[in-house]
């Protein structure tokens, strides 16, 4: 089931969503929720990338080559 959140935003953002939902063929609340569905999967892949690079710069984990990392796996 889908939820309502109801939001204010300027006039001008409004224009942008309604002009964007409009190349796209979206209505401005289906465009809003696409911007925003992406917006917080960026963030998501940030904060993935940010816990990563934490383990690579503790020593738990390290970076290899291509060439390294491939090896054996033709076998």
């Amino acid at each position: 089931m889908n939820k309502r959140v109801p939001i204010q935003i300027p006039d001008d953002l409004y224009r942008v969503i309604s002009r964007y939902g409009d190349l796209h063929g979206l209505d401005p609340d289906d465009y809003a929720t696409m911007a925003l569905q992406r917006h917080l999967e960026d963030l998501q892949d940030i904060a993935a990338a940010e816990a990563a690079m934490k383990t690579i710069q503790s020593g738990e984990d390290r970076v290899v080559s291509s060439k390294e990392f491939w090896h054996g796996l033709d076998d």
